[in-house]
């Protein structure tokens, strides 16, 4: 493959393929971007995924929501980060969201195709619908994701030196709104007096009781023998969830604290929670019903919640294989291969885990790979940021035996000098030294 002058190949029209590269080409340099899928609409091309449905950049697979926007939550606190660092992916997510309460959640093809839109519209990028099964010359991103075509993965592994880990993750319902009995629900938001965002179903002991034990006989899409008990803690199959003890859904996604059920006058034994999943209101996702169940017995199962009896399916939960490298002694905080100056990693296959976790990686490669070309020194981002704690936690070697996919977290960040702190004043004093030391960096990122 001939490159261009100040030309960067990405591979992978994801978030953090979308966002390395809208940080290349605001920079000045060309970007060739590589996604089978692609197509520009709505309809798959021939080259699909298992979980993917559209030919569009950045489509979300598994759920709508990329969690909360408060600071002193981890995951508000990356957002803010890459809201000061002008995060194409973070813009977009603003710009078509739904009501979530406390979270960011998104109309899930609006902001498909605005992403999609806004980088075809660059005249820096060209966006280019092929499979690559081989790793061109670089200037080169790896931001394939966690579903890696085949005959790439075997590239990868190739180059890594060693087989690719994988997990496998699943995939909630969507059902439709007007379908389900209103009167069985009711709209609040947890631990809020503000008008509810979120449709509530309660169930009754009876009735949550009757639900495991069916959740956990109904018939299951089981991978093959060698790759079964590899999924991911972060986001298990509810009925893995249910399996393993009878109140792992109560205290799990299906808790009731924090709501009050009004047409009963008290707090319900379990509860399903659906999140608007689209303006419109009229598409609901079930929140943490990340599942593996055939169609025919998730219509049998979840329609024995209260409300969900005529539940109508508009995107049936399913499961599907996450690649990612054991990146840790492969890659440097900086996204930058160690073996190869030429290469960066971003996104899900360096092993974080999460859309704006992804999306962090994609900018931090973005910009390294433009500093490379340019001749300039590579950049890390502080360890006492989350872009930074994230970046860390994949490149350290320390961590490379027991490798696990991330989320953010606090627990990355160093420890405060002061431990005798609140929780909340705790997290408020993480969220503030992060910010203070991510005003330095971007200065630097932006030379």
């Amino acid at each position: 493959m001939i490159k261009r002058a100040g030309e960067i190949t990405i591979i992978g029209g994801g978030l953090a393929g979308c966002e390395a590269a809208y940080q290349a080409a605001k920079r000045g340099l060309a970007v060739d971007l590589y996604e089978m899928r692609y197509t520009g609409n709505d309809q798959s091309s021939e080259l699909h995924t298992p979980a993917h449905e559209t030919g569009l950049l950045a489509e979300l697979v598994c759920s709508n929501s990329l969690k909360s926007v408060e600071k002193t939550n981890a995951h508000g606190l990356l957002k803010t980060e890459l809201e000061m660092m002008d995060s194409l992916i973070l813009r977009c997510a603003t710009e078509t969201a739904v009501p979530a309460g406390k979270a960011l959640a998104v109309d899930r093809m609006g902001f498909a195709r605005l992403v999609t839109a806004r980088i075809a519209s660059d005249k820096h990028i060209t966006i280019i619908g092929r499979e690559l099964t081989e790793l061109p010359e670089g200037p080169l991103i790896v931001a394939s994701g966690p579903l890696t075509s085949e005959k790439l993965s075997q590239a990868l592994a190739q180059f890594a030196g060693g087989e690719n880990l994988f997990f496998y993750d699943a995939i909630a319902p969507v059902i439709s709104a007007e379908s389900l009995d209103h009167k069985k629900m009711f709209r609040a938001s947890r631990y809020s007096d503000e008008p509810g965002q979120y449709w509530n179903c309660p169930l009754s002991k009876a009735q949550y009781l009757e639900f495991v034990e069916q959740l956990v006989k109904a018939e299951r899409h089981l991978p093959h023998d060698f790759e079964k008990g590899h999924f991911y803690e972060g986001c298990l199959p509810v009925e893995v969830m249910a399996e393993r003890n009878v109140n792992s859904l109560r205290f799990g996604m299906m808790k009731p604290v924090g709501l009050f059920d009004p047409s009963e006058n008290r707090r319900p034994y379990a509860v399903l929670q659906l999140r608007q999943e689209n303006k419109e209101g009229n598409m609901l996702n079930l929140v943490g019903f990340q599942t593996q169940l055939t169609q025919s017995e998730q219509r049998r199962v979840f329609r024995m919640i209260p409300a969900l009896e005529q539940a109508e399916f508009y995107r049936y939960g399913s499961i599907h294989r996450n690649t990612y490298l054991r990146s840790p002694g492969l890659i440097k905080p900086s996204m930058q291969s160690k073996s190869n100056g030429k290469i960066f990693f971003a996104g899900q296959i360096t092993g974080v885990e999460g859309y704006v976790e992804s999306s962090a990686m994609g900018l931090l490669a973005g910009i390294n790979a433009v500093r490379f070309c340019l001749g300039k020194d590579l950049i890390s981002a502080p360890e006492h940021t989350m872009i930074g704690s994230l970046a860390r936690y994949v490149s350290d070697a320390e961590n490379g035996q027991d490798f696990q996919p991330m989320n953010a977290n606090f627990g990355l960040l160093p420890p405060l000098d002061d431990p005798f702190r609140s929780k909340k004043e705790r997290y408020a004093a993480y969220a503030e030294r992060s910010l203070k030391a991510l005003e330095d960096f971007i200065g630097i990122a932006n030379r």
